[in-house]
């Protein structure tokens, strides 16, 4: 067998074909842009022109030097004390100075230095130098002695007040320079410190902790080359620091964004101080790392301007809450479903019902809140709503559907209303302010509001029909005046149906515990871009990212009002809606109807004859299947309780007889309230 002889092969160029010479790219001759981008300093710093930031820093300020002065204050006798027992070692000091000083120590390695080289002129001139010197020190010295035992024996015979005054000033001052370097008699004021002033290196250092190679390259070559560069000093803002900087190439700021903690520990603050953002005016690179002096959760919220005042036009930007910086948050309404969730007891509820507040400030709004956790969250509200429920049983499920289906009819009348308008009232199509004001139009702003969404939309007989109308009233609705709001602890495609979570403007995540959930409230892939609610700890109640409201999510701290706070608020809607009269639905104690044409007050008042003046819901149950067999068959007692709820007719204990003719107490009605119902229904319908 023999060898096969290997052949290496390799291109050999021909000889025919010319030679490709680059081209280049870089034409000297290309016009520039004549772009420039312009970033002028504020004349004065930030925190001078925004009172909110001036009054921080004044507070800050003022807050320590008060602690100083209360901290030296008490601390007076312990520091005369010390200085007393140093000042004999301050003398001593005092004394050796002054020798030196009078026979003009200081130079006496020079004139060594002259003897040593056997410089004869400079020595004789350094020592005619030092003879004048100590003849001159000296006699100063004589006279200040002289003078001053003369002063001293002065205020001895005619102020001997002063001079004790004078002797124990001398001691303190001796004892100041009896300090020894490392055990000052006076120390810092602050007893304890983990913050430090914010600098460029501290930045830099903490940027390379998070573990990019890019900027730790690019710190470690000097920055600029790789592009990262601060913008900008480091200045204060508000209760903190703010830096701007470009990073390095091809490095975005939701990298850093994606890596709090590991920054957090770079910088050595609490990883709830610590907020990277983009700024949305610069280019991509362009990072604003603010850092706070304390968490958002430990920091002093202002409070809500529309707490104790004032009225809004949802139309128009409310405030809400507040960012790290303490600096106002708005937030617009109209036009916007709305999507609030969290895991349990994150103050997603709490932020429900101040979006709801901000609605019924608007004397025009319909408000429509639903409560299917029970607990009675938004029963501050029910002196303005239009519909209102709280609870999870089949009759609150129903009353929910009936209020729903009304709206549903709503949304088909708006529609139809405003096709009707000519352009020239409503040009694109949509409900406006004007349009909102105009009473004979009906177009008036509703805003439904359902905590806990996930129990209707999953309920066995109801759940489907509730969702295809909350669907219809988040794509629809917007443009035809409303704005549906939906809360939950389980955002998954079950409890917060595609239709209304992929149509929501709005969007609220405050902590959850996955990305999938994460995503679900705030959009497809926030969570990969840094929008991570997951990084929120069980402290931070009522701080969220907020999407929707501008180009970026954003963090907000929602304004804190607690139950007694929103009856105050809702007290003044109430007089304000009152003056505009737009009084209706459930705050009138009219609920909806149970059923297409059915009227349960007249069929009830039917089956009740004048001559009772009680009766029990059974034997109306009764009464009303054989009144409308098609209706109300299969109707107990528990039925006409749900039914005559709304109209706030409540049921106590009556006594009858059985068809035996025995005596008991069951549950029932009264007639008169049930006339006074009716008559309060017909007195609302007519205006």
């Amino acid at each position: 067998m023999t060898d096969t002889p290997t052949t290496h092969l390799r291109a050999v160029p021909d000889e025919d074909v010319e030679p490709v010479i680059p081209k280049m790219v870089d034409n000297p001759n290309l016009p520039d842009p004549k772009v420039r981008s312009e970033r002028r300093k504020p004349v004065l710093a930030g925190w001078l022109t925004n009172r909110r930031d001036f009054a921080a820093t004044a507070r800050h300020t003022g807050a320590n030097l008060g602690y100083a002065a209360l901290f030296h204050g008490v601390r007076i006798p312990v520091y005369t004390a010390r200085l007393a027992a140093r000042s004999p070692r301050g003398a001593c000091q005092f004394v050796a100075s002054t020798n030196r000083w009078v026979w003009d120590r200081e130079a006496a390695p020079l004139r060594a230095f002259a003897v040593r080289n056997e410089d004869a002129e400079e020595y004789m001139r350094l020592s005619s130098l030092r003879a004048g010197r100590v003849k001159l020190r000296g006699l100063v010295t004589l006279v200040t002695a002289v003078f001053g035992l003369s002063f001293a024996l002065w205020l001895y015979v005619l102020a001997p007040g002063f001079l004790y005054s004078f002797a124990a000033g001398g001691v303190l001052l001796l004892g100041l320079g009896g300090q020894q370097p490392d055990e000052k008699v006076i120390g810092p004021a602050v007893l304890k410190t983990e913050l430090q002033k914010l600098t460029g290196s501290i930045v830099l250092r903490g940027l390379d902790s998070i573990g990019s190679a890019k900027i730790s390259a690019a710190i470690k070559k000097g920055g600029d080359m790789n592009g990262l560069r601060f913008t900008s000093e480091i200045v204060r803002d508000g209760p903190g620091y703010r830096a701007d900087l470009d990073l390095p190439y091809g490095v975005t700021p939701e990298d850093i964004m994606e890596a709090r903690k590991p920054l957090a520990s770079g910088l050595r603050r609490k990883v709830g101080c610590v907020w990277p953002a983009p700024d949305p005016s610069e280019h991509e690179g362009r990072l604003v790392l603010w850092v706070g002096d304390k968490p958002m959760n430990e920091t002093t919220k202002p409070a809500w301007p529309l707490a104790k005042s004032g009225t809004v036009d949802l139309f128009k930007p409310v405030v809400f809450g507040n960012d790290q910086r303490m600096r106002d948050v708005t937030v617009t309404l109209m036009f916007a479903a709305v999507v609030v969730g969290s895991i349990p007891r994150m103050g997603k509820t709490f932020l429900m019902r101040l979006l709801l507040l901000i609605a019924a400030l608007d004397p025009r709004a319909e408000l429509h809140a639903f409560d299917f956790k029970g607990t009675g969250d938004f029963s501050a509200l029910e002196p303005v709503c239009h519909r209102y429920r709280a609870g999870e049983e089949d009759e609150d499920i129903e009353y929910v559907v009936q209020s729903l289906r009304e709206l549903k009819d709503e949304l088909r009348r708006r529609a139809k209303v405003i096709k009707s308008l000519p352009r020239t009232r409503c040009p694109e199509s949509k409900v406006t302010p004007g349009l909102a004001s105009d009473k004979s139009l009906g177009l008036h702003p509703i805003v439904v509001g359902l905590d806990e969404c996930q129990v209707a939309f999953e309920h066995e007989k109801y759940g489907q029909e509730i969702e295809d109308i909350c669907t219809d009233i988040t794509k629809r609705g917007p443009a035809l005046g409303m704005v549906g709001m939906f809360g939950t602890q389980r955002p998954d495609a079950k409890s917060l149906p595609t239709g209304i979570s992929a149509n929501a403007v709005l969007r609220f995540a405050l902590k959850v515990m996955g990305q999938p959930a994460n995503d679900m409230i705030l959009g497809t892939s926030m969570y990969k871009a840094g929008y991570r609610a997951t990084m929120f700890s069980r402290s931070d109640r009522g701080i969220c990212w907020m999407a929707g409201e501008g180009d970026d999510p954003r963090i907000v701290a929602s304004a804190f009002v607690d139950a007694v706070a929103a009856e105050a608020v809702v007290a003044r809607a109430r007089t304000a809606r009152e003056e505009y009269g737009n009084i209706t639905g459930h705050a009138t104690g009219a609920g909806p109807e149970t059923s297409s044409g059915m009227d349960v007050l007249a069929d009830v008042l039917k089956v009740v004859p004048a001559s009772e003046k009680s009766v029990w819901c059974e034997r109306i149950a009764t009464r009303l299947a054989e009144l409308r067999p098609d209706t109300y068959t299969g109707w107990k007692g528990e039925n006409v309780t749900a039914a005559l709820k709304p109209w706030g007719i409540k049921t106590g204990q009556v006594w009858g007889q059985t068809d035996d003719g025995a005596g008991k107490n069951r549950r029932g009605i009264d007639r008169a309230d049930l006339t006074a119902a009716i008559t309060r229904r017909d007195a609302d319908r007519a205006a």
